[in-house]
């Protein structure tokens, strides 16, 4: 039984076709899911997706989101998916900088849901910057 695998995000369906697996960074660690999996909702961390997709490893740095499996099927839903090719290094660690500054210089007036908005930003983009990285030839 073939696993069907579908990567979205808020702006588009990234990818849609059948692998023979897929690892995901849960938010325990990473996850193996193959066919027949058990059926299960887990959140995601900002990390490193891999699928074998006629006979290819494909890897790509995802953001937060959801993985709902089923026996057939793995839907994972993720605020970013980027290919090596898509991530700019330079932009990445400026947006790191930026972050990490405005974090700092927290005053009582930033509210709870700014703060994490920022410690997100972050994470996203260490993970990017870390798939970048080990991926560069």
């Amino acid at each position: 039984m073939p696993l069907h695998l579908e990567i979205v995000t808020p702006e588009k369906k990234i990818f849609s076709d059948t692998v023979d697996n897929v690892y995901l960074p849960g938010a325990d660690g990473e996850m193996g899911i193959l066919p027949s999996h058990a059926g299960l909702v887990t959140a995601l961390q900002p990390g490193e997706l891999r699928y074998l997709h006629q006979g290819q490893v494909v890897t790509i740095a995802i953001g937060s989101g959801f993985a709902e499996i089923g026996q057939d099927k793995a839907v994972v839903l993720t605020d970013m998916a980027l290919g090596e090719s898509e991530i700019d290094e330079k932009a990445t660690e400026d947006a790191i900088t930026r972050a990490q500054e405005k974090l700092k210089s927290v005053d009582h007036s930033m509210d709870a849901e700014e703060v994490a908005y920022l410690q997100g930003i972050i994470a996203k983009q260490s993970a990017a910057l870390r798939f970048k990285r080990k991926n560069m030839n």
